[in-house]
């Protein structure tokens, strides 16, 4: 009877003592989930890994796609380049930003003066990487050209994890991913090709599929007219004849003089007999995008909007 009573005994403190490790090794790991997840984010990306503060208050941005999206978001920003601001970021060119510097030569003592708790650059400012990261936690987010809509959406699905707007993120992906399925289907219903060119100073470039406007290819659903383009940043020179060779079904246009300034527009370049004898200009399908879009600001929750809604207009 001792022996039975000891065994039960026994069988209880174990099953007490086991019940009470287990319950504090849940509480354990919960604790340091809810840690992590609620005030630590680690991000890697092309150009390293950071570790930083979720919700962070001061924040640089040298991308206004970025700006763009964190604007949608609802998400206050310390400071960013204001030189060449799209019209429908005109806001933050108000004094309580600061200003520094421009996308391409950034002002590193205004930036220091901050104080960030979080910087994000993008394409234009990838060779200062490191310069960045002397001043504080500093994210790259670039569009990657092969594929623009992935690349777009992975950053926002970032921002919304840093900022805590996963909400957000979800909500304008969907109206936009919807909004890009939309487009597809009608280009390619249509069965036209088409052609992307920069015009700078009476200069010409075409934009494949691998480059910084292949989303009218890869996304947008226009099959090139040339499958052929060269892959750089600033295009493969082109001439009129070009153009009339491959005679594109539309031509689309950025006019990067409209936003640095210059002698001439894209419309006069391309007001000749060459160009008219085009099924583009025929068709009434010779698109001048919007170069503030296009050019400065893509990448973007508005702007990506923006680009699927002036693409979609065109297409009967």
């Amino acid at each position: 009877m001792k022996k039975k009573v000891i065994v039960i005994v026994a069988i209880l403190v174990i099953a007490i003592v086991s019940t009470v490790v287990y319950a504090q090794a849940g509480k354990s790991n919960k604790s340091q989930v809810n840690v992590e997840s609620n005030t630590k984010i680690n991000i890697k990306h092309e150009l390293g890994e950071v570790s930083l503060n979720k919700n962070p208050k001061k924040v640089v941005v040298f991308d206004y796609g970025i700006v763009d999206a964190l604007d949608k978001m609802g998400v206050e920003i310390a400071a960013l380049p204001k030189g060449s601001l799209p019209t429908f970021l005109q806001k933050y060119k108000d004094d309580k930003y600061t200003d520094v510097g421009t996308l391409k030569e950034p002002n590193f003592e205004k930036i220091f003066e901050v104080k960030p708790d979080l910087i994000i650059i993008s394409g234009r400012q990838a060779t200062l990487y490191e310069e960045f990261k002397k001043i504080a936690p500093t994210v790259y987010m670039a569009i990657n050209n092969e594929d623009y809509m992935a690349s777009f959406k992975n950053n926002m699905i970032t921002l919304g994890n840093i900022f805590d707007k996963k909400d957000v993120v979800d909500k304008e992906l969907k109206v936009i991913e919807n909004k890009v399925k939309v487009l597809n289907e009608k280009a390619t219903a249509s069965s036209k090709n088409a052609l992307v060119v920069l015009v700078n100073e009476g200069a010409m470039s075409a934009y494949g599929q691998v480059s910084r406007f292949g989303v009218i290819h890869n996304s947008f659903g226009f099959p090139p007219v040339d499958k052929n383009i060269e892959v750089s940043t600033h295009g493969q020179s082109i001439s009129f004849e070009y153009i009339v060779e491959k005679n594109p079904d539309y031509l689309f246009v950025v006019d990067r003089n409209a936003i640095v300034g210059g002698s001439t527009t894209a419309n006069k370049t391309l007001e000749n007999e060459l160009i008219k004898s085009t099924s583009a200009f025929k068709n009434n399908h010779i698109i001048y995008l919007d170069p503030e879009v296009w050019y400065t600001s893509t990448g973007g929750f508005t702007s990506t909007a923006k680009m699927v809604d002036e693409v979609q207009a065109t297409v009967k």
